[in-house]
């Protein structure tokens, strides 16, 4: 729900533009703005996933959401008269849903490391990661469907704040415990890992773990300008919002698909290593084809 909301505007940028009289820099900014909140905020989400616990961080991370969610709905009420300050609830709504993303993204390895035996958490992990660009899938393939024109925007919100309320009821209702009763590995018993800020510090000092966050940030950098501009790098040459996002969604099933043969993969051989370094390689690969092939010249 959470990666759906954050993706809502991106495959019909230009309706959404249309519709609230604003640029579409500024729609852009509804997608960028989860960026920027989730750098400091990503700090908080591992404070609060390690102190406070699983259980919280995912019952907090809801109702972030679904408040966003119908925040963002008061943009579109038009009993309330907002006029040009609509796109701003529109804002604060994003920047809610924004303060929820964290907490999510971030609770796989702990949900594994937690409720999963050694054996099992690179699989566990990567299922419970891949609910991530599923919500994106769906935002591809359901905003164009949604939205034929800008006049729809309305049902697309009222739409997306469905599953975001639904979430909610089902983890404050629903998640009773933030660990096992029985610990699934003698791991899982007694945490190794050390205080927050002296974590911090150690991994700021780890050459290894610096290179990986640089590499891997910047694959989520990739990921994300794709995943929020793809709409409109398509369109500038003749091609709708509905082939757009079915580009989108197409983007992430192949992403989805490489992840769940990769983790079966690296599960049985543990070379994550190679994996990672081949990986990068097919990415780099292909960004340099994109890149050529959606130049000017073709």
């Amino acid at each position: 729900s959470t990666l759906q909301l954050w993706l809502t505007f991106a495959p019909v940028a230009d309706k959404t533009a249309a519709y609230f009289h604003v640029s579409l820099e500024m729609v852009n900014w509804l997608s960028i703005v989860y960026l920027l909140i989730s750098i400091p905020f990503g700090l908080v989400a591992t404070w609060v996933l390690d102190s406070v616990g699983l259980r919280c961080a995912v019952i907090l991370s809801a109702w972030l959401n679904m408040t966003g969610s119908i925040i963002r709905m008061f943009s579109v009420l038009k009993f309330l008269s907002l006029g040009s300050q609509s796109y701003w609830y529109l804002f604060i709504g994003q920047c809610l849903c924004a303060l929820a993303q964290p907490l999510i993204i971030f609770s796989p390895t702990k949900l594994a490391a937690l409720w999963f035996p050694d054996h099992q958490r690179a699989t566990a992990n990567m299922i419970a990661s891949m609910s991530n660009p599923l919500g994106i899938l769906i935002a591809n393939v359901l905003s164009p469907a949604l939205v034929p024109e800008g006049k729809h925007i309305p049902l697309m919100l009222g739409v997306y704040a469905i599953p975001a309320v639904t979430a909610c009821a089902l983890a404050t209702v629903g998640i009773h415990e933030k660990v096992p009763p029985t610990p699934p590995s003698a791991s899982a018993t007694t945490s190794t890992s050390q205080p927050f800020l002296t974590g911090l510090k150690m991994l700021l000092r780890n050459k290894p773990y610096i290179i990986l966050a640089v590499c891997f940030g910047g694959g989520i950098g990739m990921f994300t300008c794709f995943s929020a501009l793809l709409e409109q790098i398509l369109c500038e040459k003749g091609y709708s919002n509905e082939f757009a996002g079915l580009n989108g969604a197409l983007f992430t099933v192949c992403g989805l698909l490489g992840a769940f043969l990769l983790g079966l993969y690296v599960d049985r051989t543990r070379k994550f290593i190679e994996s990672t370094k081949i990986c990068f390689c097919l990415s780099a690969l292909a960004s340099i084809v994109f890149a050529v092939v959606s130049s000017p010249l073709h």
